[in-house]
């Protein structure tokens, strides 16, 4: 029996594409995948993985501010939450049940959350929903 694997592209438009290559984030280096038990995600240089098993629950949310989550990832100060934005229209929000580092590799802060702006939220959404 084999394992399946999805991979979900961000969607990018021009303004957060334009933001995002000051920090080394292009479409060709950011994905996520959902295989083998895992969810892992890569913004361009930014990366983050976690058991599926750790995910508590998946809503598809948006729109988001422009200038809160442009750019590089950003952090939500009121949670420390974590978001890899392509786009400012749909995400698709991940609650962990126990936190994961990305924002830095080397440690504190570690995220409760994540925010994906994949093109397919509903089909991201729906490959991460807990069992």
């Amino acid at each position: 029996m084999g394992t399946t694997t999805s991979r979900f592209p961000f969607r990018f438009t021009r303004s957060y594409a334009i933001a995002a290559r000051l920090f080394g984030i292009t479409p060709e280096r950011c994905e996520v995948v959902v295989g083998d038990g895992m969810l892992r995600a890569r913004f361009g240089p930014w990366h983050v993985q976690t058991a599926l098993s750790n995910i508590t629950g998946v809503q598809v949310q948006g729109p988001y501010a422009f200038v809160k989550t442009a750019g590089p990832p950003h952090l939500t100060f009121s949670d420390r939450g974590l978001t890899f934005a392509s786009n400012g229209d749909r995400g698709v929000f991940v609650e962990l049940r126990e936190k994961v580092p990305g924002i830095s590799p080397f440690g504190p802060p570690t995220h409760p959350n994540l925010t994906l702006t994949v093109a397919d939220c509903e089909g991201l959404a729906a490959a991460l929903a807990p069992q």
